[in-house]
């Protein structure tokens, strides 16, 4: 399902404490409440590009409702279970990549300032989004915002360093370690490389000094 929403009329209420959050839990998993997350995301637009002026118009598109068991689910979590301040944390990836549930797109006069500077504003809404649907961290991959294709481009350029990286580390035996990046792009990284040969992916350091490293398989690791 996709719709046009041109952010508009009277602000929004801020949601008070006892508000339900846009996800519920099922067997200790997060699951996207799709219709209160969808929902709340047009509040929260038409608040953001009021405030910021910006003359942006945005698609918003969610999966079908048949796909909700396949598509809703949390994305793993690579970074979970790592203790903060401990420089020599490694996180194995696992799991598979997953489209998001919900997709808003920004389109309009403004479009490029969302994009400046490594999209940092459209990253910058994105994550307030996030805090304002009261996320799971696991559920944020299922929410993403997007502005001209920058997302997808980006999603494939992480993919073909990924596989390039391991094609190096195959081929010379030695580790190959990123430059640091965010949780988010070390996941992609992650999940392209799960059950890949020969190789495994580890994040390593603190803070925003974090690098992934994908390393070369060693004979007793294929025991």
């Amino acid at each position: 399902m996709s719709e046009r929403h041109t952010p508009s009329g009277p602000g929004p209420r801020r949601r008070g404490p006892g508000r339900p959050n846009a996800h519920a839990r099922s067997r200790g998993e997060p699951r996207l409440d799709r219709e209160h997350a969808l929902a709340e995301l047009r509040r929260f637009l038409d608040l953001a590009v009021r405030e910021m002026q910006l003359a942006v118009e945005c698609d918003i598109s969610s999966g079908s409702a048949g796909g909700d068991a396949a598509s809703s689910g949390a994305m793993p979590d690579v970074d979970a279970g790592v203790e903060p301040g401990n420089s020599n944390a490694v996180e194995t990836g696992a799991g598979g990549a997953a489209e998001p549930e919900i997709l808003i797109s920004f389109r309009g006069d403004d479009a490029d300032l969302l994009l400046e500077r490594n999209a940092e504003l459209l990253l910058a809404l994105e994550h307030v989004a996030h805090r304002w649907l009261r996320l799971d961290p696991r559920l944020h991959d299922q929410v993403r915002f997007d502005c001209g294709d920058y997302r997808s481009v980006r999603l494939d350029e992480l993919k073909l360093s990924a596989r390039v990286a391991a094609q190096r580390v195959r081929e010379t035996g030695q580790p190959f370690r990123f430059n640091p990046m965010s949780p988010r792009d070390r996941r992609i990284i992650h999940l392209e490389l799960t059950g890949a040969p020969g190789v495994r992916t580890a994040s390593e350091g603190i803070g925003d000094r974090r690098q992934l490293v994908v390393y070369p398989v060693t004979a007793k690791e294929r025991r």
